[in-house]
C-alpha cells in the first residue's frame, strides 16, 4: 500500500496504517530532532511525543499525501518549544564555548570544521537555519521543505540562497574563502 493510501487509512482510524507510516519516518524524525536538541535522550523523547501528538491529531490532516511534511512540522514545533523551555531554565544564557588546542590532527581538524560550520549555522536567522538543516542535514527537496514550512518554493529558494551567502561570510578566514 502506498503512503497516500496509508495516510488516508490512518486518518480514518486504521492504527496499523498509522504505525506503518510512523515506522517509515521514525529515523528521519530522530535525525531532525537530534539536529535541534543535540541530545540522544531528548531526541528520542521528541520522536515519542510527536508520534503521540500525530496519533491524537491524525483526523486534522488535510492532505494525506503530505503526511511526511505534516509530521515534520509537528516535530519542528515541538523542538522549538523545547528549546525555548531550555533557554528559560538557563535564564537566556548561551552555553559557553570550549577552548580548542592550536595543534590538531586530521580527525580533530575535521571535528573543528564541523563545529565551526554548526556554529555558523546557529548564528543564522531561524528561518535560514531550518532551511539549511532540512536541505543539507536531512536531504529534503525544495518542494518538501516548502510543504513542511508552509511557504512558497520561491521563498524557500531565496532563504536558502541568503543562508548560504551568510554561511560563506561567517566562514571566511583571514579574507580567504572557506574551502
Amino acid at each position: 500500500m502506498n503512503n497516500d493510501l496509508l495516510a488516508l487509512a490512518a486518518k480514518r482510524g486504521d492504527d496499523a496504517a498509522f504505525y506503518s507510516l510512523i515506522t517509515q519516518y521514525e529515523e528521519k524524525l530522530y535525525r531532525i530532532a537530534y539536529t535541534y536538541l543535540k541530545n540522544e535522550t531528548d531526541a528520542l523523547e521528541a520522536v515519542q511525543e510527536v508520534t503521540c501528538r500525530a496519533y491524537m491529531q491524525i483526523r486534522k490532516l488535510k492532505e494525506p499525501n503530505y503526511f511526511g511534511s505534516w509530521l515534520i512540522r509537528i516535530l519542528m514545533n515541538y523542538c522549538a518549544d523545547e528549546l525555548k523551555k531550555r533557554e528559560r531554565r538557563q535564564g537566556g544564557r548561551q552555553p559557553s564555548s570550549t577552548s580548542i588546542e592550536p595543534h590538531l590532527g586530521s580527525g580533530e581538524t575535521a571535528l573543528l570544521e564541523k563545529m565551526l560550520l554548526e556554529s555558523a549555522v546557529e548564528q543564522l536567522d531561524a528561518n535560514y537555519q531550518k532551511v539549511i538543516q532540512l536541505k543539507y542535514y536531512h536531504d529534503l527537496t525544495i518542494t518538501e521543505i516548502a510543504r513542511t514550512l508552509e511557504k512558497p518554493e520561491g521563498t524557500i529558494k531565496t532563504w536558502l540562497h541568503k543562508a548560504l551567502g551568510g554561511l560563506r561570510k561567517r566562514l571566511e578566514k583571514d579574507g580567504e574563502p572557506y574551502a
